[in-house]
């Protein structure tokens, strides 16, 4: 059950956090992975017996090269997983930088958009394209302005992509987790969100890279198969509300 073996999978940002935890994993569940990212990872497609395509998700040609060298190397790709994305520091939106917005959106809105333009001229029909959006998307966090609302345009892109998609039966879904305990979650300037992810999270902690992980490969299985257009929360519970443990510091405050 929820087997991946011998099926393509591209996966951008897969240098670091959630996207190494996935190309970890879906290595270890005998997928034929490529490895896309802005910086070397030579050496880990090597140990890892993947390939890597040196990739700048900002750049549409540079994506659509990355597709067409993964369908070159193994065949029709069945997964696509459009996890790149950065952090900045907090900024109240009264202070907010256009640049700022712009360099966040061309990051986490485009390297989307280019990922679900391109991918589907190289996936076989019934693949999976999974995007990594974030639960700042359904919810307002100071200082978070530009991260949420591009995260909230991923969301929308995913099921646009979906209707699209579905004569081929591709299916796209989104992964939307909380703080995920990686290098960018210790970001300079994003210490709010770090301090208060246990206290606000019902189940305590942060969420791992590796649950990301096993969610995406739950997705890009045909087990998956009538699953689309869906986003999906990995997030410790925060969706339903907040954790019994923020109530009692409060209680304990006053």
């Amino acid at each position: 059950m929820f087997s991946i073996k011998d099926k393509v999978a591209v996966i951008t940002g897969g240098g670091s956090g959630i996207g190494l935890a996935t190309v970890k994993r879906f290595c270890a569940a005998g997928a034929k992975v490529v490895i896309a990212d802005i910086t070397d990872q030579t050496k880990l497609a090597d140990e890892l017996g993947c390939t890597f395509v040196k990739t700048d998700v900002t750049k549409e040609e540079d994506v659509k090269q990355l597709m067409q060298t993964a369908c070159d190397t193994y065949g029709p790709i069945d997964s696509v997983i459009n996890n790149a994305g950065m952090i900045m520091p907090e900024q109240l939106l009264v202070e907010a930088e256009a640049a700022d917005f712009e360099r966040m959106f061309r990051i986490n809105v485009f390297g989307v958009l280019y990922g679900l333009k391109h991918a589907p001229a190289y996936m076989r029909d019934g693949g999976a394209i999974i995007n990594t959006a974030s639960n700042s998307a359904d919810e307002g966090f100071s200082g978070y302005g530009a991260y949420g609302s591009s995260k909230a345009a991923v969301v929308h892109l995913t099921k646009t992509a979906a209707i699209e998609l579905a004569p081929r039966q591709i299916r796209v879904n989104c992964i939307c987790p909380n703080t995920v305990d990686t290098p960018l979650a210790y970001a300079e300037g994003c210490e709010t969100e770090l301090h208060t992810v246990n206290v606000i999270t019902p189940l305590g902690r942060m969420c791992r890279p590796e649950e990301c992980a096993a969610l995406f490969h739950f997705l890009a299985s045909d087990d998956c198969s009538y699953i689309t257009g869906e986003d999906i929360y990995i997030d410790g519970g925060l969706k339903a509300g907040p954790g019994m443990q923020m109530f009692a510091q409060l209680l304990k405050a006053l």
